[in-house]
């Protein structure tokens, strides 16, 4: 694991009431070169393009997708992760985005908090996905 991860736990435990499976922590100790991710929601990066209007968990699964491409880019990986924000423009897409979620950083415990919000930038966007993340000096 690349960071000290303290507190670990898994959200089926704590929301056994959703069918969830995102390891978490409640806090990461880390080294190394910070990264800023721009909160990345369900756009073709190139295109600028919006993809999956209307569905929430496709639009988690872009968003995801964007962070690991900028993760690459920036030097580092998924496990490098150390924060996330997730904003919701609708309680009920909160189980279809936060399964998405889980299964990009899946061993990965990063701590997370997780907003419902009136509206994001464009209308046809539910979900932004804001990362943070250290890359070990080591790496």
């Amino acid at each position: 694991m690349a960071h000290e991860r303290i507190r670990k736990f898994n959200t089926r435990d704590t929301y056994p009431e959703q069918k969830l499976d995102n390891d978490l922590s409640q806090a990461v100790v880390a080294r190394g070169r910070t990264v800023f991710l721009r909160g990345q929601i369900a756009q073709d990066l190139d295109t600028r393009e919006s993809l999956h209007v209307g569905d929430a968990g496709k639009q988690a699964e872009k968003a995801m997708s964007n962070i690991a491409m900028l993760m690459a880019e920036a030097g580092g990986s998924m496990e490098h992760v150390c924060r996330v924000v997730v904003y919701l423009t609708d309680i009920r897409h909160r189980e279809a985005v936060y399964r998405e979620m889980g299964k990009w950083l899946k061993g990965v415990y990063p701590v997370s908090t997780g907003l419902v919000v009136t509206a994001l930038a464009r209308p046809e966007w539910l979900v932004e996905i804001e990362a943070t993340a250290v890359i070990p000096d080591e790496a």
